[in-house]
C-alpha cells in the first residue's frame, strides 16, 4: 500500500529512487572498506576472482613483464613466480611501500612512478594493465605510448553493462561507475573502439565477473 501511494507522487518517487541508489553505492563503498580492513589490507577479490591466473597463463618463463598500476603488488608477486623479471610501478607511495615490505623478490623491481608520465628506457615482453585504464583520462595517448614497450598487452577493465543499475544511474544523470576515481567503464564495443583508436586489437578475450580480460596486440 505504501509503495502504491508513493507511486502517485512522481517527484517523491524520483527522490526516493535517487536517494536509494546513493545509499546503495555508499553501502558498497563501506563493504569494500570493511572487507579490506578485515583482511589485513588485501581485498578478498584477489583470491575469489582468481584473475591473477589470466596474467600468469599468458606469459612465458623467460618473460620480462611490466606491471603498470601494480597497487600493493599481489599480481606482480604471482607473475614473478613464473616470469624471468617483473618491473611493477604505481604512483601511490603507500602501495609501493606495502609491496616492498610484503612481496619483494629478487626478480621484482617495485618502482614509485606515474606511468602516464614515466619514460621507460627498456623493452618488455608483456605489459599488464589490471584495472588501470579506467583511471586514466587521455587513454588513447597512454595506450599509444605503452604499446611501444611490448608486443603484447594483457588488459583487465570493468564493464558498465555488468548490470542494469549502472546504466539506469547513467540515464538519471547520476555517477554510474563502480569507483569514484573511474573516468570510464566499458561495453565490449567501446573497449574495442578505444583500442582501435590506439592502433591495437584484441586477439583473445573473455568476460568474467563483469570485467573484460583481453590479450591485445598492435594492429
Amino acid at each position: 500500500m505504501i509503495i502504491n501511494s508513493i507511486g502517485k507522487f512522481k517527484p517523491t518517487r524520483r527522490w526516493l529512487i535517487r536517494t536509494s541508489i546513493k545509499l546503495h553505492n555508499l553501502s558498497l563503498m563501506l563493504i569494500n572498506s570493511f572487507v579490506v580492513a578485515d583482511n589485513h589490507g588485501i581485498h578478498p577479490k584477489h583470491s575469489l576472482m582468481k584473475y591473477h591466473k589470466f596474467f600468469t597463463d599468458h606469459i612465458q618463463s623467460d618473460s620480462v613483464v611490466l606491471d603498470i598500476g601494480c597497487g600493493i603488488g599481489i599480481v606482480a608477486a604471482d607473475v614473478a613466480k613464473k616470469a624471468k623479471r617483473v618491473v611493477a610501478v604505481d604512483l601511490n607511495p603507500d602501495s609501493i611501500a606495502f609491496a616492498k615490505k610484503h612481496y619483494l623478490a629478487p626478480n621484482i623491481d617495485f618502482r614509485l612512478a606515474d606511468a602516464t608520465r614515466e619514460k621507460f628506457q627498456e623493452q618488455f615482453d608483456y605489459v599488464i594493465l589490471s584495472n588501470v585504464l579506467e583511471h586514466i583520462t587521455d587513454r588513447a595517448a597512454f595506450l599509444n605510448d605503452i604499446r611501444q614497450l611490448a608486443p603484447t598487452l594483457l588488459i583487465r577493465v570493468p564493464m558498465i553493462n555488468r548490470d542494469w543499475l549502472p546504466l539506469y544511474q547513467q540515464s538519471l544523470g547520476l555517477f554510474p561507475y563502480s569507483d569514484k576515481d573511474h573516468r570510464t567503464e566499458y561495453t565490449f564495443e567501446s573497449f574495442q573502439n578505444e583500442l582501435n583508436q590506439a592502433h591495437l586489437r584484441i586477439v583473445e578475450s573473455t568476460i568474467q565477473f563483469g570485467e573484460i580480460w583481453s590479450v591485445v596486440v598492435s594492429l
